[in-house]
């Protein structure tokens, strides 16, 4: 039975690590360029995605492996949204420039110092690849590259899957749900290291440790997983998430996540917490005690719980 990982991968760390490798099957998700030159190979068309939002596409340069595109309308508004305001952001500070050129006192002129604040400007908002720039000693002029500008936006929401495991392993729509977790695992990650257990990066060069490093911080996250899902109904978490008609469609909250949203209450009339929050409260349940008396031992108290944290400790099946 073969293992299945999903991650970012470029195509040398696939060629170079992952084909040689027996028993690991991968998903990871091609670049934009790479999704250009399937559309000028022809084996990705617009028209695919007229009545349905996922399809599977083959094409000669990835053979024995499955492409599946996706379009998601909106995040294809979203991406033009944010093109368009970038765009005219730029254009703004273009235009400073361009004034600073014709200014009546200390004009800014020379080529190499028009260039110098063009380049700044374009670096800025990265969007030097949508424009047009002519540049002389004593001004310059900008227009937009709409030709670059349409041909980017035709692959608005457009993204394509890459993988090796075969159908009857994985469906395709079953493909792109295991590759849209990697950002929950990425999630799990960062908050296994910082936000909630806290195991900090730790710097290690033998391979026993590495792995020892990886098990804990992976262990870590199970409890969490596990806590969380006990925890779900005093928590802001969605605890019955709507079921997607399709795995490329935005996920929607619950009737009853957005209710706690708002009212910041649960059904139980209790305050919603996050779980760093909820943890923090926990552990003022226990206590350790030292007496003045140096001599005593330290012994632990119980303090009575309140609501929240007696219904915290039911829903985790602790007893005290």
């Amino acid at each position: 039975m073969s293992r299945i990982l999903a991650i970012v991968l470029t195509s040398a760390r696939i060629r170079e690590d992952l084909k040689p490798t027996e028993g690991i099957d991968w998903i990871t998700a091609l670049r934009a360029p790479s999704i250009q030159q399937l559309v000028a190979s022809g084996s990705l068309q617009m028209g695919l995605f007229d009545e349905k939002d996922l399809a599977e596409i083959s094409d000669p340069a990835y053979p024995g492996e499955r492409l599946i595109a996706c379009k998601n309308p909106i995040l294809a508004e979203e991406r033009a949204r944010k093109r368009e305001d970038l765009l005219k952001a730029t254009e703004k500070e273009l235009a400073q420039v361009a004034a600073a050129t014709q200014r009546a006192k200390r004009p800014l002129r020379g080529a190499s110092a028009i260039g110098l604040r063009v380049g700044r400007v374009l670096g800025h908002f990265k969007m030097g690849k949508h424009f047009q720039i002519r540049i002389e000693n004593n001004g310059f002029q900008y227009e937009r590259d709409q030709k670059r500008i349409d041909d980017e936006s035709a692959l608005d929401g457009i993204y394509v899957i890459r993988t090796s495991v075969l159908p009857d392993q994985l469906s395709g729509s079953d493909t792109v749900r295991c590759y849209k977790r990697l950002s929950t695992v990425e999630r799990a990650f960062r908050s296994t290291k910082t936000v909630d257990l806290k195991i900090r990066p730790v710097h290690h060069r033998l391979e026993k440790r590495v792995r020892a490093h990886v098990l804990l911080c992976m262990l870590a996250y199970y409890l969490e997983w596990h806590i969380r899902r006990l925890l779900a109904p005093l928590l802001f978490d969605d605890e019955d998430p709507t079921p997607k008609p399709s795995p490329v469609a935005p996920a929607e909250r619950s009737t009853g996540a957005l209710h706690k949203t708002h009212s910041k209450r649960t059904t139980d009339q209790l305050p919603v917490q996050s779980l760093q929050s909820l943890l923090a409260d926990l552990a003022t349940v226990k206590n350790r005690v030292q007496p003045r008396d140096t001599a005593a031992a330290a012994f632990d108290i119980i303090t009575p719980p309140t609501p929240l944290q007696q219904r915290a400790l039911q829903l985790l099946h602790v007893r005290l």
